[in-house]
């Protein structure tokens, strides 16, 4: 498993990439990254909510309430345009981050 030190720098562009797409709330969020990661990393939900929290406030992403289930509005999570340019500027920084790394393994 994926140690939260190593991977923390990356959860909000894990984030952002999840909801690219389509809007989604917390539970199916931290639901897909245990899914694709293939268990290798569950994120806690304090971290998941602290980076919702974190990219609201720098505009990266925007909340609204969904329809009520089991009596609770769900909050749901949008990309915004500068959320996609720093989703892109996050790949980037992992793209060369991978390849600095890469440097060391051998």
């Amino acid at each position: 498993m994926i140690s939260s030190d190593g991977i923390r720098g990356y959860n909000d562009m894990i984030i952002l990439r999840l909801i690219l797409e389509e809007p989604s709330y917390g539970y199916e969020i931290s639901k897909a990254i245990k899914e694709k990661s293939r268990g290798k990393y569950i994120i806690k939900e304090t971290t998941l909510y602290s980076a919702f929290t974190r990219l609201e406030k720098n505009g990266y992403i925007e909340s609204f309430f969904g329809n009520k289930t089991n009596g609770k509005r769900r909050t749901y999570y949008r990309i915004t345009d500068s959320g996609r340019s720093y989703y892109q500027e996050k790949c980037a920084e992992w793209d060369l981050t991978k390849e600095v790394v890469e440097k060391f393994r051998q």
